[in-house]
């Protein structure tokens, strides 16, 4: 049996339906300081040792991110990680 259930609501009618904290002003606050941060930095090694703080895990942090971004974007798409080693 399938069972579809279309929703009709806006993103934040969407967090609050699933008990999600708003994040809105800690969001906020972030970008500000990373814009900060980013228009003061005046070499690359002051972006290489900001990377390290975001990314701790460094490489091997960004690429299980990314790997975590296609996974869902796949999903999204309606396709399985199958179906991709198939393309």
């Amino acid at each position: 049996m399938k069972v579809t259930v279309e929703l009709d609501c806006t993103p934040e009618e969407a967090r609050r339906m699933m008990g999600l904290p708003d994040v809105g002003k800690l969001n906020e606050t972030y970008v500000k300081e990373l814009s900060k941060f980013l228009q003061g930095a005046s070499s690359v090694e002051q972006l290489q040792s900001f990377t390290k703080i975001i990314a701790p895990m460094g490489e091997a942090g960004i690429k299980m991110f990314s790997s975590f971004v296609s996974g869902a974007m796949g999903a999204a798409s309606g396709k399985s990680s199958a179906d991709k080693k198939k393309d």
